[in-house]
């Protein structure tokens, strides 16, 4: 069910109690990312929060180069997960040029300027 708070909150409460929530339209079974009240694949209002695998694979990557001053490279990525949806993250524990498409990655919620957020590292196996 929608939590009265929004589904921006909803997720963000999700990310803060360590856990990666996804929005599920009850009607056509269609996971949807970024949450929104309305599916974007048949506009029904049935939507209900299951958890996610975590599990995906990058489908697009790039890296972000700055001086080492400012925090040197980073990668950007675009992870297809396993529920159907894309998510923009990065992959954390590898060098940023190491990050390739079709890798497998795992989820999991880390911390970007003080506030939790979705990032991935490269699946094990």
């Amino acid at each position: 069910m929608q939590d009265a708070k929004g589904p921006d909150q909803f997720f963000q409460h999700a990310l803060a109690n360590g856990e990666i929530s996804l929005p599920m339209c009850e009607d056509c079974g269609a996971y949807h990312f970024f949450p929104r009240v309305l599916c974007p694949h048949c506009y029904g209002a049935a939507i209900s929060w299951r958890q996610s695998s975590g599990k995906g694979r990058v489908y697009t990557t790039t890296v972000v180069r700055r001086k080492p001053e400012h925090g040197g490279d980073y990668n950007v990525c675009m992870v297809e997960l396993d529920e159907g949806v894309r998510m923009m993250s990065r992959v954390e524990g590898i060098a940023p040029g190491e990050v390739a498409i079709d890798m497998a990655v795992t989820a999991f919620v880390g911390e970007a300027e003080g506030v939790p957020v979705v990032l991935f590292k490269p699946s094990e196996g």
